[in-house]
């Protein structure tokens, strides 16, 4: 995957290169330079950085990796905060810029990275993850290569108040959960159950009427004629619903998960909506793979700009392209909706050809809804958000 967050021990990854948020005397510090300088083996590693120090603010040196699995160790020195408003954010790009470079510089395939400046230099964190994100997003754009931001523990990754408020919002309104869904089939059967058990009982409950000629009836007291069926006015009112016997206005739609509705409830948003999909029943044996080629087209997008935009790898974006049997995961199949900017309707569509769903008793598939509904197509901010709510991530 070009760019992934991944929580683990930077010193423990299996890249080419690591980033070191290093001091501009490149000395073994604390926090995350520390912990590198030790397992690179402090002695060696010192003597190798005493030869290119100091570095300025914002640019970055290599050295050999010594005894860490990667191969190269990337120091970039970051901006310590001071407020916002001394030029720390691009000083902050130019770190992640510099390095990248010098690792493609230096033929690296991967590389990994801490959210440099978030720790003891003070950058706040969330704003740390959106610079991170955004500079290596667009570097990656014109570049090839594989991305991780890696994170210790859950503490050292922050999203930004106003997106998670947003997201959780939107997930206490539509997130199902699958308890609730079986307790409401099962209110309605044992709903439907008691008012049958009810009917019974009123039909052994009442007495039946004496109509022996021995008692006969008093004059105003007299048994009714037998109305006749047949009379129009009689029968409309014999079909009419009976408010008392009417068990579903008790049983709440949010109860249904998006798979058990039927298809023209599932659409029903979508009634005026256009769709490039074109006549999607003339085209149901159509492989995934011609689904998205026309589709890429349909949007005037390239390949190129599709398979980035959706965080693949280009290898597997060709297997895509090129298998006509390849179906997809549904984490690469909804990256290629975003990247493609289909609306909810269209992506569910697509889904449909690789044999998934959207269910709103899925986490993974309401934030999904959250980001397709209002339209934001940023991948990297999704990921953020599912990284945040322990989901799967969105590319391969």
């Amino acid at each position: 995957m070009p760019l992934t967050i991944v929580r683990n021990d930077i010193t423990k990854m299996d890249v080419d290169a690591i980033v070191n948020a290093a001091n501009a005397s490149l000395l073994a510090g604390g926090g995350v330079c520390g912990a590198i300088f030790a397992a690179a083996g402090e002695a060696k590693l010192q003597k190798a950085c005493d030869k290119l120090a100091p570095v300025n603010t914002g640019e970055a040196v290599i050295t050999k990796g010594f005894s860490l699995p990667a191969k190269y160790i990337i120091h970039a020195v970051g901006p310590v905060y001071q407020g916002g408003g001394n030029n720390e954010e691009n000083l902050l790009r130019a770190c992640y810029k510099n390095s990248l470079n010098l690792a493609k510089k230096h033929s690296c395939d991967s590389i990994a990275f801490p959210l440099i400046s978030s720790g003891i230099y003070g950058y706040p964190k969330d704003e740390a993850l959106a610079v991170a994100t955004d500079t290596i997003s667009k570097w990656l754009m014109k570049d090839d290569m594989d991305v991780s931001l890696v994170v210790f523990d859950k503490d050292a990754f922050e999203l930004s108040g106003d997106l998670l408020g947003e997201v959780k919002a939107f997930i206490d309104e539509n997130y199902v959960d699958e308890r609730y869904e079986r307790f409401g089939r099962m209110r309605t059967r044992q709903l439907f159950e008691v008012d049958a058990i009810r009917a019974d009982s009123d039909m052994v409950a009442r007495p039946k009427p004496d109509i022996s000629e021995s008692t006969p009836a008093e004059p105003d007291k007299a048994v009714p004629p037998k109305p006749d069926i047949t009379d129009s006015t009689l029968a409309e009112s014999a079909m009419a619903p009976r408010p008392d016997l009417d068990i579903t206005a008790s049983i709440s739609t949010d109860f249904l998960s998006h798979e058990a509705m039927p298809s023209y409830m599932r659409h029903a948003d979508s009634a005026a909506h256009s769709t490039v999909f074109g006549d999607f029943g003339k085209r149901l044996d159509e492989p995934f793979s011609t689904t998205l080629l026309r589709l890429i087209d349909a949007k005037g997008k390239t390949d190129i700009e599709i398979y980035k935009r959706a965080n693949l790898d280009r290898k597997l974006f060709s297997k895509i392209r090129t298998g006509k049997k390849y179906m997809p995961s549904k984490k690469t199949a909804v990256a290629l909706a975003v990247a493609m900017e289909l609306s909810l309707p269209e992506t569910r569509e697509l889904l449909e050809r690789a044999g998934f769903a959207l269910s709103r008793s899925v986490m993974f598939d309401v934030i999904i809804e959250y980001f397709i509904s209002r339209r934001k197509y940023d991948i990297y901010e999704i990921n953020n958000v599912l990284f945040e709510y322990d989901q799967q991530l969105l590319g391969g």
